[in-house]
């Protein structure tokens, strides 16, 4: 399998609904490494990066997000892989 690497920005209703939280347990879950943050204007930004199978599967979960969230959009790019990232963590 490839190992890939993407960036997202997710809108909608995403801060203070647990989505930092679900989201770091669902690309540990899928075996991913990165990111995610709240950015000022009230999106979250992520970066997942591992085989390409479980990265499309928590950027599809960006989509619904937790139970709490409503996702108005989720915009996402491929990007270069990055030998940074060692673990999944919220910044």
């Amino acid at each position: 399998m490839a190992t890939i690497c993407v960036h997202a920005l997710v809108t909608g209703r995403v801060q203070g609904v647990w989505f930092r939280q679900s989201t770091l347990e669902e690309a540990e879950r899928a075996g991913l490494v990165g990111w995610v943050r709240n950015l000022p204007d009230g999106s979250v930004e992520v970066m997942l990066q591992g085989e390409d199978k479980a990265v499309h599967h928590v950027e599809a979960w960006l989509g619904q997000g937790p139970e709490l969230a409503t996702v108005a959009d989720v915009q996402s790019e491929a990007v270069d892989l990055s030998e940074d990232l060692v673990a999944f963590n919220i910044i």
